[in-house]
């Protein structure tokens, strides 16, 4: 049955679709949209729909999360056997600089031809966003080949935008089976709920996951985001004061803290530097969206050539950093969820570091418009790369710095600040009780000027753009004592 068909089913659905003669009332996790004449949520809890849909859900949690296994570990298996165990059987002891090159032309002829070829053209855009809207069963091979082929041969994307495509997708393909597939209530809740199954341990928390997609459906409309930014706001000032004041005069005012488990402390330089630390690295992964976007643009028309040619610079850019570095090249390549410890655990000298953000930061742009995949984790290491290079500023030290660069840098693409601020909280460990003050207005500096940056670009446009013609038969000019001119159709204005 078609999901554009208003079928209720039982109680949850009936009472979901209710307002159907008022659209603009009906909220639904698609949009976040509504009014306050919505379904009557205590009822459609107790209904015996809803208890079927959740029934429904833990049932397709089982196989989506095991599929997801799958995807995940099949991806892992054939990384190791592309950037390790090839080279070492035709005789490197390393992966040499060179070899980038052809694995990734391959990479780009594998997903551009999905993308030219499959329905879907290979799922969503990563230079779009995280992506959303649900993803119909038919385009799921595509996206799990396009995704596939990106993440193994070593595209710099991750892989939370496909996971949520193909639980989303196979969750849809399961609900249409059923009374659930009827009703578009119900199929948007099941796709969610199945996309909620396929990343819970992506981001290594599965609250993570659940906060992800419930932010993404609140600010689907922007209109949770003007409650949200100023808590955090006032939340990370206050606690920046609080933290201040304690450690200047000394008085205690009690929190809710377990025993000491190795936390930094903060001082006053991480104090000065969240705001323009986070900036600039908004800054950065607002340049690179950009260049992705403009990569989407052109391979609309030609998806094949754009991808070959990104992957072949994107190889090409490994291979100098290699060259120059004398390191990997494998540390460009890929989505950085596996380096990014290294950052704190290794030493690395300045200039690496940053020839290492320019190159990857190049090959991140390139990808997120040519491939296919999610744009967290690259904005995520790059941030901390970033993080890492300013840490050497004398007085910031590296824990802070990685701790503004990550936020910033996941925020800036994801526009999803509570989530952004929870993953880097979680991922600094016993350090995250200190630096959460400074995680949180880094995370609202960056979106907020992302977000002045996207106006500012707006309003260049639509500056820039032609105005249309004025017709002679509407314009005052002709006839000043006539009345206002009525707003009609173009046909009908040109009939």
């Amino acid at each position: 049955m078609r999901g554009d068909e208003h079928t209720s089913y039982d109680g949850a659905a009936a009472a979901a679709a209710a307002p159907a003669t008022r659209p603009e009332a009906a909220p639904t996790p698609a949009t976040g949209s509504g009014t306050n004449e919505g379904p009557d949520v205590h009822a459609v809890l107790r209904s015996r729909g809803y208890v079927v849909l959740l029934v429904a859900a833990a049932v397709l949690a089982l196989p989506l999360s095991a599929l997801a296994f799958g995807f995940l570990a099949g991806v892992q298996q054939l990384q190791q056997l592309v950037w390790q165990v090839l080279p070492q059987q035709l005789g490197w002891s390393t992966v040499p600089a060179w070899w980038p090159l052809p694995v990734l032309g391959l990479a780009g002829l594998a997903v551009g031809a999905v993308i030219r070829y499959l329905p879907g053209r290979g799922g969503h855009v990563p230079a779009d966003g995280l992506g959303g809207g649900l993803t119909e069963p038919r385009t799921v091979p595509g996206v799990v080949l396009a995704a596939a082929a990106g993440l193994s041969l070593g595209a710099v994307i991750g892989p939370e935008g496909p996971l949520i495509a193909l639980g989303g997708g196979l969750a849809l393909l399961a609900a249409d089976r059923t009374k659930l597939g009827s009703d578009p209530q119900g199929r948007r809740l099941i796709a969610l709920a199945g996309s909620a199954a396929a990343i819970a341990t992506i981001f290594g928390n599965p609250l993570v996951a659940v906060i992800l997609l419930l932010e993404v459906v609140a600010i689907a409309n922007k209109a949770a985001m003007l409650a949200i930014v100023p808590c955090l706001v006032t939340s990370g000032v206050g606690a920046l004061l609080f933290t201040g004041l304690g450690n200047w005069t000394g008085l205690p005012t009690g929190t809710l803290a377990l025993p000491d488990v190795g936390a930094t402390t903060l001082d006053w330089v991480d104090l000065v530097a969240v705001v323009p630390l986070a900036a600039v690295v908004a800054l950065l992964m607002h340049g690179a969206m950009r260049l992705g976007r403009r990569t989407a643009a052109h391979a609309l028309a030609r998806p094949v050539v754009v991808a070959v040619v990104a992957g072949l610079v994107t190889g090409a850019l490994a291979g100098v950093f290699a060259l120059v570095t004398g390191r990997s090249p494998v540390e460009v390549l890929m989505s950085g969820q596996a380096a990014l410890p290294g950052l704190v655990t290794q030493t690395w000298p300045v200039g690496v570091l940053l020839l290492l953000l320019l190159c990857k930061g190049a090959a991140y742009a390139l990808c997120l418009g040519a491939f296919r995949g999610g744009p967290t984790f690259p904005a995520i290491f790059l941030g901390g790369v970033a993080g890492v290079v300013a840490g050497h500023v004398p007085g910031l030290g590296t824990v802070p710095g990685l701790a503004i660069g990550t936020a910033a840098g996941m925020v800036a693409i994801v526009r999803l600040p509570v989530t952004s601020a929870l993953l880097v909280v979680l991922l600094l460990g016993p350090a995250a009780t200190s630096q959460m003050p400074v995680v949180m207005v880094a995370t609202v500096t960056a979106l907020i000027v992302v977000e002045v940056l996207d106006r500012r670009r707006t309003t260049t446009t639509d500056a820039t753009r032609p105005a249309p013609a004025a017709s002679p038969a509407a314009s005052p000019a002709v006839s000043p004592s006539a009345s206002p001119p009525v707003p009609t159709r173009p046909e009908a204005a040109s009939g």
